[in-house]
């Protein structure tokens, strides 16, 4: 399963998971964006074994509701890619639960997304891979104000959301381990890649499509240059979620492109800020995390 996989870093993945042969499965809050991505996929792999659920990250009940409806199949989950994200829209907004956008959808979304299918992951490989950022590296974690109800900076919000997403993955290993648990947590970034997060996230919200468009136009014709001379496109922006699916790869690991700033380049292991190496701050995480989200991991099931 790949979250947000109707575009951008989540499609690349699909895309190379269907023609490595997986059964893929993927998911993103808008049907008709998830029939595009399945044409787009088998025009590429023509014998690709995939589906489209939907799935919106913003919605406690629409994550139930995927959850439920994988475990009433049965389907055992090799690998989940918590891929999808929202990026620093100009104002502060929320999701459906009253938490702030990039915190509720980046971390809270995949937290609980992840825990409700622990089952169904310990019952297959069990891997999950978890996508960051190099704005981690700017992230703080204020406890009393984590859905941004006193303070709104957009940059600084997707920061806190991306530090949380690493912090995240690493409490995940750690838990799995005491609990002996057939889960294997890892976590990448794409360095500098060019996607559609920027336009789609500033365009959440706004009535007019024409905004949209132009915000997309924008990035291709202006953004696309900038991250096509410092940074990378989105098929090599996808490598090192491939990469921590390799058996090269390891639990608790971290990678990211190799070149300069981890901006570009081909895959390997990243530098993991201090803040998200912090098992205090992470296990505060975890635990304000299940109170918000109503989400516990069951780990008696899966060991």
């Amino acid at each position: 399963m790949v979250t947000g996989a109707t575009g951008g870093l989540g499609l690349e993945v699909a895309r190379e998971l269907a023609r490595a042969g997986a059964h893929v499965i993927l998911t993103g809050r808008d049907p008709v964006k998830g029939n595009r991505a399945l044409v787009s996929v088998r025009a590429s792999v023509p014998n690709a074994d995939l589906r489209f659920n939907p799935l919106d990250l913003a919605a406690l009940s629409s994550i139930r509701a995927a959850a439920d409806s994988l475990r009433a199949t049965g389907t055992k989950l090799d690998i989940l890619v918590n891929n999808a994200g929202v990026m620093a829209p100009a104002r502060r907004m929320t999701t459906r639960d009253g938490f702030e956008l990039q915190f509720g959808t980046n971390h809270l979304g995949h937290f609980a997304l992840t825990g409700l299918l622990l089952p169904a992951l310990a019952q297959g490989r069990g891997v999950v891979v978890t996508v960051a950022s190099l704005a981690a590296w700017r992230g703080k974690m204020p406890f009393d104000d984590l859905n941004a109800r006193r303070r709104y900076g957009p940059f600084a919000r997707y920061s806190q959301s991306k530090l949380a997403n690493l912090a995240f993955a690493l409490e995940l290993d750690r838990r799995a381990r005491v609990h002996g648990a057939r889960i294997h947590s890892r976590a990448a970034h794409p360095g500098w890649s060019s996607s559609d997060i920027i336009a789609n996230s500033a365009a959440l919200g706004e009535a007019s499509g024409r905004v949209a468009r132009t915000l997309r136009k924008a990035q291709k014709s202006i953004g696309g240059a900038v991250f096509r001379l410092l940074g990378q496109d989105v098929a090599h922006g996808a490598l090192p979620m491939l990469y921590a699916l390799s058996p090269d790869a390891l639990d608790s690991g971290y990678y990211g492109p190799q070149g300069a700033g981890e901006r570009r380049g081909f895959p390997g292991s990243a530098a993991i800020p201090p803040a998200a190496s912090d098992a205090v701050l992470a296990r505060r995480l975890w635990e304000v995390s299940e109170e918000l989200t109503g989400v516990r991991y069951d780990w008696e099931t899966v060991s």
